[in-house]
């Protein structure tokens, strides 16, 4: 029996936003947004969606919209 796809259907440009932005650190997002450099990562590698407050507040540190962060790909 084939395997499902555990991928998340949401995509994140949250590593090239943190370059474009002097080379910020998962850690410094992390505080900068009120969560752990953990959920960052998990977020960063797609294994965790995060909240819809988490997604604002990350667009907000990078000044773009949340969909030029985050993308939906069913």
């Amino acid at each position: 029996m084939p395997q499902k796809d555990k991928s998340l259907p949401i995509t994140n440009q949250i590593r090239r936003l943190r370059f474009e932005h002097g080379e910020m650190t998962q850690a410094d997002l992390a505080e900068r947004i009120g969560v752990t450099r953990q959920t960052i990562v998990a977020i960063e590698a797609g294994k965790y969606g995060p909240s819809l407050e988490a997604a604002f507040r990350i667009a907000q540190v990078f000044g773009v919209g949340v969909e030029e962060a985050f993308s939906w790909n069913e």
